[in-house]
């Protein structure tokens, strides 16, 4: 499975969605410089979308799902499993952010409340800082959740992914790697970088 994230304009939405990518991210929290502030003039019809959020009211999570029709939302704050539980019907993604094996600790409190974990790299921003941790970290990851890797994957990493197994990975996200600014991504590296998956 391949998440594209951070996306925003119209053209760039449809092109990304063309390449037959899964699930496309669209970021709704304010600090972000891919926040999607309006609604695009088109949203993807054969992928899924996911919102991703920080810490944000529950209620406006709940409206934002409804009036962008998301099929998941992404949890990328310090929310609760009880707050997770309250987002259903959707799916939800809780992510983690990792650098040492004691940091995939905090995911065994949210097994049952979250569909899917992803994890990222600790940084000092919130996601989308293009680098990467150490993957070798997530063998210690016993967990029955399954999850999405995810944290500065970029067009040359096409070799170090295939070499990447774990039981419960399903799946990489992408994002400030392939872009040519925040929100517009490149798309003849991730075509290029797909065809090499």
């Amino acid at each position: 499975m391949v998440k594209v994230c951070g996306m925003r304009d119209a053209d760039n939405i449809r092109a990304a969605e063309a390449l037959g990518i899964d699930w496309m991210g669209f970021i709704f929290w304010p600090q972000s410089s891919r926040y999607v502030a309006a609604p695009p003039t088109y949203l993807p019809t054969r992928c899924k979308r996911v919102g991703v959020f920080v810490d944000e009211a529950l209620e406006t999570v709940k409206r934002t799902a409804t009036a962008y029709s998301l099929d998941l939302i992404q949890l990328h704050g310090h929310e609760t499993p009880e707050y997770a539980d309250q987002l259903r019907p959707w799916q939800v993604v809780k992510a983690f952010n990792i650098a040492t094996v004691e940091d995939l600790a905090p995911s065994y409190d949210y097994e049952g409340h979250a569909d899917y974990f992803l994890f990222d790299t600790k940084a000092q921003q919130v996601g989308g800082n293009g680098s990467k941790f150490d993957w070798s970290v997530l063998t210690a990851y016993h967990g029955q959740t399954p999850f999405i890797l995810s944290g500065g994957i970029g067009p040359d990493d096409a070799e170090r992914v295939k070499a990447f197994h774990h039981p419960q990975c399903i799946g990489i996200d992408l994002n400030s790697r392939f872009e040519l600014a925040p929100a517009l991504k490149d798309i003849q590296k991730l075509n290029q970088f797909l065809q090499q998956l």
